[in-house]
């Protein structure tokens, strides 16, 4: 009796039939990933909008108001390359559009390019993408399930778009324009992570690419809406704004990121293909045989590492001050044709100052959402097993510490600096005034201790509740977020306006400098550093 030898049966690399294999099971894996996390990302952004219509429909409540921020607002070029094309002004729902849909543009974009990189990049980084492919699961099914989940977030901020919008008097049809385009600019920029993941070997380096796009997005969209609006349609984010939603609602124009997100998702796909697990088409370069002597320390090592971060949220604060201090010059003349923006200022006499003060408080949080978000890379190293072997060798915890803290501190001062530098600058040009430049630079100087705090309160929850502590950073930052813009309008008592330090800043340039709050600021922020580098004495490692 003879036997016949099996042939053998070609299996791609998983031993699995499809690259699709398993794509549904990994979808219902990442959602259930996400599902503390995501949904601050949906709510955040909603928030931003619905507030914006609220505040936007009570203070133009009248025809003549919008005229009057049509002949102020859309002429002036800095404002304009600020926000958006001056045609979205012809309506009250337009003017929402105008004031915040870039900004919610960014907000998506960062949203998808995080969801994509987190869950393809990342899991091939740490090794989990490994464990992972090695049962029946396809080559495309950890990037499918991927752009999935960033669909799907998209899908639900722009419904929630749409619910803002007509639940705070806007109509139905431009609000339902604006979530779709709010939601195809997040596809277009999660297809965008999704090649660029298979491109770059390193997950920073493609959240670099991608923020680079994103940035060259909003230049292009201000330059063309300061220059007649032709160059705005190399730009995504112009693209979602040239549909007009409340003036014109045109959908067509939404067809081109669409078009594009299906384009780079398919250029991502055949990329993944072709490549090596855990390889990018631009492999990373050699490193140097010697390491610098810079890394030879804590605090070069912790400079290497945050670098590119701080630059990127450098030039973010730049710009903003540019545009803040821009617009200082006509504050006065916008404030009288619109009195309502007067009682937002608080009714001061000094209106500029005003102005000024609370420009440098939204200029402070995100100065401290910087420090919180550098704060958090001592956890992402602690977890990462990376810190460990650092440890191991003479560098003490405390200077691990103080190495990262250093690096933090240092770059949310810069942030503050560089924005009263560049507020000081275009305000002194606007006012042919340069003595403005260095009180400027000032008067942005005395939130440090404000900002500072918010940093040590993170060290102090790395400490003594690591697992919990970016959840309790972010939260703490929320809620002063939430007082120092908010506070006013709802009129909250008194008592919950205190438990912030923002609040006890002295507002200048509009006040005059007091030392006692910042020096209690400052006490407090010394308790903290020091019993969160207590805490992190006391417990294991990786805890």
């Amino acid at each position: 009796m003879s036997t016949t030898e099996r042939p053998a049966v070609a299996h791609d690399d998983h031993r699995v039939p499809g690259t699709f294999a398993g794509t549904g099971a990994m979808l219902r894996f990442l959602l259930r990933r996400e599902r503390f996390l995501l949904p601050w990302w949906l709510l955040g952004g909603t928030f931003l909008f619905a507030y914006q219509s609220v505040g936007s429909q009570s203070v133009y409540d009248t025809p003549q108001d919008l005229a009057n921020l049509r002949e102020t607002l859309g002429a002036n070029a800095a404002v304009v390359a600020m926000s958006g094309p001056p045609e979205l002004l012809e309506t009250i729902g337009g003017e929402v559009v105008f004031e915040i849909f870039a900004f919610l543009s960014i907000i998506v974009a960062l949203m998808n390019m995080f969801l994509v990189g987190r869950h393809t990049r990342t899991e091939e980084e740490t090794g989990r993408a490994e464990l992972i492919r090695s049962a029946r699961v396809g080559r495309r099914a950890q990037a499918t399930a991927a752009l999935c989940l960033a669909a799907i977030a998209d899908l639900g901020i722009g419904l929630l778009v749409v619910l803002a919008g007509i639940g705070t008097g806007l109509p139905a049809g431009g609000s339902l324009v604006l979530g779709a385009a709010v939601a195809v600019v997040g596809l277009f920029f999660a297809g965008l992570a999704t090649a660029a993941m298979q491109v770059f070997q390193g997950v920073r380096a493609a959240y670099g690419s991608v923020a680079l796009v994103l940035g060259a997005a909003f230049a292009l969209r201000a330059i063309g809406d300061a220059g007649g609006g032709a160059v705005s349609w190399a730009s995504p984010i112009g693209w979602g704004q040239r549909t007009f939603p409340y003036v014109e609602n045109r959908w067509w124009p939404l067809l081109f990121p669409l078009a594009g997100a299906a384009l780079l998702a398919a250029a991502g796909f055949a990329l993944l293909d072709r490549r090596d697990f855990g390889a990018g088409l631009v492999a990373q370069r050699d490193g140097r045989a010697a390491a610098p002597r810079s890394l030879g320390s804590p605090l070069g090592l912790a400079w290497r590492l945050q670098r590119g971060t701080l630059a990127g949220w450098t030039a973010g604060l730049l710009l903003l001050g540019v545009g803040f201090g821009s617009i200082g010059d006509t504050v006065t003349e916008f404030a009288q044709d619109n009195p309502e923006f007067a009682d937002f200022l608080g009714g001061r006499a000094n209106l500029i100052d005003s102005f000024f003060a609370f420009s440098f408080v939204a200029v402070a949080l995100l100065a401290a959402a910087y420090g919180v978000v550098s704060a958090m890379r001592l956890r992402a190293e602690e977890t990462s097993g990376r810190a460990e072997p650092i440890l191991a060798t003479k560098v003490s915890r405390l200077s691990w510490l103080s190495g990262h803290l250093v690096v933090t501190l240092a770059g949310a001062l810069a942030l503050l600096v560089v924005s009263g530098l560049g507020m000081g600058v275009a305000y002194a040009l606007a006012a042919s005034d340069p003595g403005q430049i260095p009180r400027l630079v000032g008067a942005s100087l005395v939130h440090v201790p404000a900002v500072w705090l918010l940093v040590g309160l993170a060290v102090l929850g790395l400490g003594w509740l690591p697992r919990a502590a970016a959840a309790v950073a972010w939260a703490v930052f929320a809620y002063c977020a939430f007082i120092a813009m908010f506070s006013d309008a709802i009129d909250l008592p008194g008592w919950t306006e205190a438990v912030s330090p923002f609040a006890h800043t002295p507002e200048l340039p509009l006040e005059s400098l007091t030392a006692t709050p910042l020096a209690v600021t400052a006490a407090v922020l010394a308790a903290s550093l020091a019993g969160g580098y207590l805490g992190l004495r006391r417990r294991d490692l990786g805890y």
